[in-house]
């Protein structure tokens, strides 16, 4: 096993854990119930996943799924949960806080540490919260790109699926902090509910590597049904399209638009994210559009090509209709051969 590989792999996971762990201690903290601690065993999984990918892929990962993604998610999607319902809504001052971690000067190193601990606790919980969001979804990519990757993925897949998760965490932290922030919202705890399942379903897009990805298609992929080689031959784009529609954008624009037609609630941000959604989801329609004429068009070349081919070949009509034509010439030279002997027999004769 490569030692880049060996450290790649751990020191992901490790940041992952301690991610973890922190939004574990900020709930356990806000609750003031150290039973909370419990969620922090959720890590086990990732520790499970890490041996195993070492010793069976040797560092490596799957080619269509990140399981480490997926145990960090799991790790850490509850304690957010947690902090976002019971987040308060008083406004924050952190510079008193933030001064006093700054301006510390203590030689001994644990009297240092309790002094930044007692800072940091002293910064309100939203800004906690926020904080754990951004910090999340950072990690999210720079894990994606410190993990080795997997056995058929290029690097310049991987670049392109990274700049893809780049515009994707911004539009799912504009979706969480622009909606969560709105008093009228906090105080109905359904809402609240409803926005946090959106987004944890818009998650679960990270483990899956399919954006940038095809199937490919096989010898004797022809004789499948139509529908099986449209998904080999754009698997990549369906995924992407299917992600928008099902996964991201059809879901926030639903949200926007029942927040603000049936609960009142408009703001500048909100009608043009709304509208930015409506239009990718016109744009992403269109594609699909664009996908299937092509693929439709496709098809009929195909078979326009194959009658082509079998009317550039017609057979003559022979008594035999399976006898190959290599056979009749070959036969007709055989005739030709002993007629000339007959003539040459009659005229030796006949001198």
């Amino acid at each position: 096993m490569e030692l880049k590989v060996f450290l790649n792999a751990v020191l992901t996971r490790f940041l992952f854990m301690l991610h973890s762990v922190v939004g574990v201690w900020r709930v356990t903290v806000l609750k003031n119930d150290n039973m909370y601690w419990l969620l922090a065993l959720v890590n086990i999984l990732l520790c499970i996943e890490m041996v195993l990918t070492l010793k069976l892929k040797k560092g490596r990962g799957l080619k269509w799924v990140s399981p480490p993604i997926f145990c960090y998610l799991l790790s850490i999607v509850p304690s957010l949960w947690l902090l976002e319902i019971n987040t308060d809504l008083q406004p924050c001052d952190n510079k008193t806080a933030v001064q006093d971690m700054l301006n510390g000067n203590h030689t001994d190193f644990l009297q240092a540490s309790k002094e930044i601990i007692n800072s940091l606790n002293q910064i309100c919980q939203s800004a906690w919260t926020l904080g754990l969001h951004q910090t999340f979804l950072l990690l999210l990519i720079i894990g994606k790109w410190l993990l080795p990757i997997g056995d058929g993925v290029t690097r310049d897949q991987l670049s392109q699926l990274l700049l893809m998760f780049v515009g994707t965490a911004a539009d799912i932290l504009e979706f969480t902090s622009e909606t969560l922030e709105e008093a009228t919202i906090r105080k109905n705890i359904t809402l609240v509910y409803a926005i946090l399942g959106v987004w944890t379903w818009s998650m679960l897009q990270f483990p899956l590597d399919l954006a940038v990805q095809n199937i490919g298609c096989q010898q004797g992929s022809q004789t499948k049904r139509n529908l099986c080689l449209l998904f080999c031959r754009y698997s990549a784009d369906l995924w992407n399209i299917g992600i928008s529609l099902l996964i991201q954008d059809g879901p926030f624009l639903i949200s926007r638009i029942i927040l603000m037609a049936c609960f009142n609630i408009t703001n500048q941000m909100l009608v043009f994210f709304a509208a930015k959604n409506s239009l990718i989801v016109l744009l992403q329609l269109y594609r699909l559009v664009v996908i299937l004429i092509d693929f439709h068009s496709s098809l009929e070349n195909r078979g326009a090509k194959a009658q082509m081919v079998e009317g550039c070949c017609p057979c003559e009509s022979t008594d035999d209709p399976e006898l190959p034509a290599t056979s009749l010439v070959s036969e007709t030279k055989s005739l030709e051969a002993s007629a000339a002997i007959t003539l040459d027999e009659s005229l030796s004769e006949g001198l």
